[in-house]
């Protein structure tokens, strides 16, 4: 590491200098305390007792000292005297292991020892912009647990991270995810947190296991083909006093004032100095570099852009650089990595690269069309007419950033209801209706993303003491939307139309979106001549030949619909293919005329008709259309 550049934050790889590293006689230890009065050394080794004095190299503020006698696995703290005549002793910043929750003591660890076998996943890596992703939010705790006894104790429950991802990668591979993202990993004192209240920035959490265990189960998901995103909490900490808070005895990762305070009990870091920088963004290098991740989900940018997350309180300048500093820095370091911005506000350019005035993210969570489509589907089917443009507008601002679709896990819990539990209506309608909201996710441009539970209909907010209520699959209704959501994803995934033309304005259009008192809306997706047709019917009326225009002869084959009796839906009539009527429609040169069943979602795929029609293509064309007409149903419910 250049002192330098880690003195005014330009460094990324401070872990490989301070920490506890490994020596050819025992370790070395190096702590960064410039206004303390002493540091000492305690752990394991000496017993835990004062006199393991480290020096600092003139004014630097380093101190360091080698041990001959520390061993890996040994735990250690750094005893910290600061002005005042009293001491603190500290986790180390920098440390890469950790003694399980209570205990705060740091381990020694040997954080090269690991040998990655994922060097082809690696070279083939890319940032997936014009590639499906479908991204399994997972808290690694609750998405399975141990059978025990041990009840008032949650770690015996818990699978070591090596463990879990030999269970979660099967499932993964089976429903269609693309890459799995963690809830974060690092170390952190309090469980009910869900690790946003980090004590151990370059520390995977020993609730888990080992930084080997974790490299293990990295390496793991990489070998099924299979990425893993780590989510990353770079705008505050825990306030416990062995942690970073008051670290010298000054404000050293803190602002002194009151904007070091966040909405979340815990401390904002002070993005003004250098050092402050350079931990930072030499963590999230470290996860990618030591461990790696695939991605970083950065969470709160919101409350980095503006100080403490509050516009009226202004730009906060500094953290602003520190964002650039750092994606800029990871963009090249790893130029195949997603950088994901958790971020609610409408700040520009979060997704443009720094060299043009951007913040460098390569994706940002679409906050406002998380929050309106699900204010969409809790209203009454009757008053949706008025809400009409609330599910459209979304695409009047999208081509501004790479947004990526969330129903993150802060969706729910606090009272939030599931998202199953969000939809208006009675039970069967509830599942009804959720197959229509995920059909319009996953047929909206963007990359996905949906937290564990979602995808079996979960009724109870999410616990991180207990795990997925997987018996719900014995239940019809659960067992059918997730074979429903499975399907879904599969279509996501083997058909370019959905993915390949996600930032790019000729990869979808509206073929009706001004159907207000029908409550309907009709888009296409588009890569060449790979063409899907989207329908969504978000009233209780069933529509009978429902016309929409067209620009070309073409043909729809239904592929998919919740209502067919598969997904335990109502509907089972045959599936014919509708063709265009010679005639046309507004300013279209044709049209379709389509039933849509209620509160439902269809899926088509387009096959042109080239206008210079055989005599058995024009057969073709006439007698589906002749089919279309007598096998039109008539179905309506409340």
């Amino acid at each position: 590491m250049n002192l330098h550049q880690f003195y005014i934050g330009q460094a990324f790889d401070a872990y490989d200098f301070f920490g506890a590293h490994l020596t050819k006689d025992g370790v070395m230890f190096r702590v960064y305390a410039p206004a303390a009065e002493m540091v000492e050394v305690i752990g394991e080794f000496n017993d835990w007792e004062s006199g393991s004095i480290m020096q600092q190299d003139g004014l630097s503020g380093i101190y360091e000292l080698e041990i001959k006698d520390a061993r890996q696995g040994q735990m250690y703290k750094y005893r910290i005297h600061k002005k005042g005549g009293y001491f603190t002793d500290h986790f180390d910043p920098y440390g890469f292991g950790s003694e399980l929750r209570p205990g705060t003591a740091t381990r020694i660890v040997d954080i090269d020892s690991y040998q990655f076998s994922d060097e082809e996943w690696m070279k083939g890596r890319t940032k997936n912009f014009d590639r499906p992703v479908n991204i399994y939010e997972v808290h690694a705790g609750s998405w399975r647990r141990k059978e025990t006894e041990a009840e008032e104790d949650d770690s015996a429950g818990w699978y070591r991270y090596d463990e879990l991802g030999e269970k979660l990668v099967d499932y993964a591979k089976e429903m269609g995810y693309t890459h799995v993202e963690f809830l974060p990993l690092s170390e952190h004192p309090s469980d009910q947190s869900w690790g946003y209240q980090v004590s151990g920035y370059f520390c995977p959490t020993s609730r888990y296991g080992t930084a080997e265990d974790l490299m293990k189960m990295v390496d793991l998901f990489h070998r099924e083909g299979i990425g893993v995103i780590m989510d990353f909490v770079p705008v505050h900490f825990v306030m416990n006093d062995y942690v970073l808070m008051n670290f010298d005895g000054t404000a050293l990762y803190e602002y002194d004032n009151d904007a070091g305070y966040s909405e979340w009990g815990t401390c904002n870091f002070n993005y003004y100095r250098g050092e402050v920088r350079t931990l930072l963004q030499s963590a999230a290098d470290f996860w990618m570099t030591k461990f790696h991740f695939d991605g970083i989900r950065m969470d709160a940018i919101s409350n980095a852009i503006y100080w403490q997350g509050n516009a009226e309180r202004g730009v906060n300048e500094g953290a602003l650089e520190f964002i650039k500093c750092m994606n800029d820095g990871l963009q090249r370091r790893h130029p195949t990595a997603m950088l994901i911005a958790e971020d609610s506000t409408n700040f520009p350019k979060v997704t443009h690269p720094v060299e043009y005035g951007g913040l460098g993210f390569d994706y940002k969570w679409d906050m406002g069309w998380m929050n309106d489509t699900l204010d969409y589907f809790r209203i009454h089917p009757n008053d949706r007419k008025y809400h009409y443009h609330d599910i459209s507008f979304s695409m009047m601002y999208f081509y501004n950033e790479r947004y990526l679709l969330p129903f993150s896990h802060d969706e729910v819990v606090h009272g939030k209801a599931t998202i199953v539990q969000k939809m208006w209506g009675e039970y069967d309608v509830k599942f009804q209706q959720a197959k229509t909201l995920y059909t319009y996710m996953y047929t909206h441009p963007g990359k996905k993303l949906s937290f564990m539970g979602n995808e079996i209909g979960h009724f109870r907010e999410w616990d991180e003491r207990k795990e997925n209520d997987w018996f719900l699959l014995k239940y019809p209704k659960h067992d059918a939307f997730r074979k429903f959501l499975k399907d879904l994803y599969s279509l996501y995934l083997n058909e370019p139309a959905f993915s390949q033309n996600d930032y790019n304005e000729e990869g979808f259009r509206w073929l009706e979106v001004d159907a207000v008192d029908e409550r309907v809306y009709i888009y296409e997706r588009i890569a060449g001549d790979n063409r899907y047709i989207i329908l969504l019917n978000m009233s209780e009326e069933e529509y009978h030949d429902f016309e929409f225009g067209y620009d070309h002869k073409a043909l729809l084959h239904e592929v998919l619909s919740g209502e067919r009796q598969e997904y335990d839906g109502y509907y089972d009539g045959p599936r014919q293919d509708i063709p265009t009527k010679h005639k046309g429609y507004k300013w279209w040169g044709y049209s379709f005329s389509v039933n849509i069943p209620a509160l439902a979602s269809v899926i088509y795929k387009v096959d042109l008709v080239p206008e210079e029609e055989t005599a058995s293509t024009r057969h073709i064309h006439e007698a589906s259309l002749e089919q279309a007409e007598k096998g039109k149903t008539s179905r309506h419910y409340n």
